[in-house]
């Protein structure tokens, strides 16, 4: 067997912590041949509830499972770490102001931002799935400026999951015919799911479902507001679901995307149709399969599409502009 891989989850006593790290240690995340030592960070006060995690964890006995070190000490957590998924976050509460929400959020992922850059391993990766996550991803990346930039990633999977589903059930067929469905944006109510440059069972989705007023309507309301229905259904967040699509973002990372498809994924802009720098945005992103990806080209973007994209620009903009007037980028 080969080295063991650290792997650091945050908030890893949470709903979607517990749902995701069994399937971690089982081998999901890097594969049946890769075995993980996970570093599991908390809070104080949780600390108990992540025993109980832990020998949950030991009594599965997972043969890939080479090690478990549970902490609320950051620089143990990240200490050596190769993935890093920032898990734990302060959700938005009644009455709460999105200034408020960015800086309780920016007072946790600053300092693991810090605690990642002095003690994560030098091949260090970080998806960030705590939201609101593309913010939290630009806070942390900001006070980790030794780590590239290209190596942070925060989660628009879930939505794109969302989103072939939809379309899959409206054309009546499998989720796996459906290709380059692309999420821009912000992982929030203004994300765009992209059906204009979509195919399913290789035809334009457009063409597929035959119903432009569904695409530019309930479809695009339906993913964007999937999660509150989900809480309103169950009374509880999309955890399952939710792990489910970061073990998918981080797959689909590290293994080569078929040139059919694309994955979607919050990276940091370098400009790419037209989209601030800087920016933790969601694109259509291409693995080489070996750490290397890079924005996907040639998807056209209509006048429809040019005006969803740019409400979502504009709020990830207010949103930067916001943690730089908190003081929370480095």
């Amino acid at each position: 067997m080969t080295t063991p891989v650290h792997v650091t989850v945050t908030g890893a006593a949470g709903q979607i912590g517990y749902q995701l790290l069994f399937r971690i240690a089982s081998g999901q995340l890097l594969g049946p041949d890769t075995p993980v030592v996970l570093r599991l960070l908390e809070i104080e006060p949780a600390m108990k509830a992540l025993e109980g995690v832990v020998m949950e964890l030991d009594d599965c006995a997972f043969p890939l499972l080479a090690g478990i070190e549970a902490t609320s000490d950051l620089d143990v957590a990240f200490n050596g770490t190769s993935w890093a998924l920032l898990v734990g976050s302060v959700p938005r509460k009644a009455g709460m102001e999105r200034s408020d929400l960015l800086g309780v959020n920016g007072g946790i992922f600053k300092p693991q931002g810090e605690a990642i850059a002095g003690h994560a391993a030098s091949d260090v990766r970080i998806l960030v799935v705590g939201n609101p996550c593309n913010t939290n991803c630009l806070i942390a990346r900001s006070h980790a400026p030794e780590v590239p930039a290209d190596r942070w990633f925060s989660m628009t999977r879930l939505d794109q999951n969302r989103a072939e589903t939809q379309i899959a059930k409206r054309v009546g067929t499998g989720v796996a015919g459906v290709k380059n469905l692309v999420i821009w944006g912000n992982h929030s109510s203004t994300q765009f799911p992209d059906f204009a440059n979509a195919t399913v069972d290789g035809v334009p989705v457009v063409d597929a479902v035959n119903d432009r007023a569904w695409l530019e309507g309930e479809f695009i309301t339906t993913v964007q507001k999937r999660g509150a229905a989900i809480i309103e259904a169950r009374g509880a967040s999309s955890a399952a679901s939710a792990a489910n699509a970061a073990i998918d973002t981080v797959v689909s990372l590290t293994t080569p995307t078929p040139a059919d498809d694309c994955v979607s994924v919050s990276v940091t802009s370098r400009g790419e149709y037209g989209i601030p720098e800087g920016l933790t945005f969601g694109f259509p992103v291409v693995a080489d399969g070996v750490g290397g990806w890079s924005v996907k080209e040639g998807f056209e973007i209509d006048e429809f599409s040019r005006a969803k994209i740019q409400l979502t620009v504009d709020e990830l903009v207010g949103e930067r502009d916001e943690v730089v007037k908190l003081g929370l980028l480095g």
